[in-house]
């Protein structure tokens, strides 16, 4: 079995040790190839020549970004149906939210999670075939997990200009960014509007997010809900706002935060398992996939794409 493993080495939990203790495990099972990245994008190719190669496995030992960009190498041009022979993808965790390896039952902590993409390749290699999950097509680029448009690409964008500045992003910070930014959008008139299949056109959304998965992200080891019922193995889920009114919103936070989640309020549009989502702005607003900001955008359309890729993952845990 040949695989590629790529590096992150700026990721924030990524450690020249954990790196070579993951290396080291995988040597006497998989014909290995390390590669590190060394500029944004650089994932992506990496992962093109790859699939290329005819690889069997590429090892992601990074962040959700890492992540996005290994499984745009892998799959390239969205709008076509994606092909069912290609390297499976495999995630060790290395950055701070890790919610797709999480997502998928991956341990998060890299050594536990060395041990199992050990064990799961063993299990391949017994005859046990990859999982396979759905993705979100996002237009120009696949999404693996979440989306977002409004105040959710806000805060990303925001997060990422103190990363440039060299500023570490923990979870308290990005709470200190996301509330800034919500009480900033609170005060300006809503300009997206919402179309889903069977309905009529949603006007007046604040912000909107878009899930593959849930939860939708995790506030350090605490889950964050917005979709529960969204799977890798389902359609698509929506939760969006017509309101920004601070005491309705501080209610939807606990009920997003609660162990067992029933999210429900007035001003919140939610569906679950829906095949696609468009998403259209009055005027161009930010726009996040998977933590990664890409830009401001007047229009996204994002569409359910079932078994899309492999992954060397645990099963998915029954409803």
């Amino acid at each position: 079995m040949r695989a590629v493993l790529i590096v992150n080495p700026n990721a924030t939990s990524t450690t020249p040790a954990g790196r070579d203790l993951l290396a080291h495990a995988l040597e006497s099972r998989v014909k290995l190839t390390v590669a590190h990245t060394d500029h944004r994008g650089h994932a992506i190719e990496i992962a093109r020549d790859a699939t290329r190669d005819g690889t069997d496995v590429v090892i992601v030992h990074g962040g959700d970004g890492t992540v996005n960009e290994v499984v745009n190498g892998i799959l390239g041009d969205c709008g076509q149906t994606p092909p069912k022979r290609g390297p499976a993808i495999a995630v060790v965790p290395g950055g701070s939210a890790n919610v797709f390896a999480r997502a998928l039952g991956i341990n998060p902590d890299p050594v536990e999670a060395t041990n199992q993409l050990v064990d799961l390749l063993g299990a391949y290699r017994r005859g046990v075939k990859w999982r396979r999950i759905g993705l979100m097509d996002c237009g120009d680029r696949w999404g693996v997990f979440t989306a977002g448009m409004g105040v959710d690409g806000d805060v990303v964008a925001a997060v990422e200009a103190q990363r440039d500045k060299g500023r570490k992003v923990t979870a308290s910070r990005y709470i200190r960014v996301a509330t800034r930014e919500v009480l900033a959008s609170a005060r300006r008139e809503p300009t997206l509007t919402l179309q889903l299949p069977g309905r009529a056109p949603v006007a007046g959304v604040h912000f909107a997010f878009v899930s593959n998965s849930s939860p939708w992200t995790y506030a350090n080891n605490r889950p964050v809900w917005t979709n529960p019922h969204t799977t890798f193995e389902t359609g698509l889920g929506v939760f969006a706002t017509t309101s920004m009114n601070i005491w309705a919103n501080l209610g939807l936070v606990r009920q997003m935060l609660a162990k067992n989640p029933r999210l429900d309020a007035r001003h919140l549009v939610r569906e679950d398992d829906v095949p696609w989502v468009r998403v259209t702005a009055d005027t161009p607003v930010g726009c996040q996939i998977d933590g990664d900001y890409v830009g401001q955008r007047e229009t996204m359309t994002f569409t359910s794409v079932r078994n899309a890729l492999g992954v060397v993952a645990p099963p998915p845990k029954a409803p």
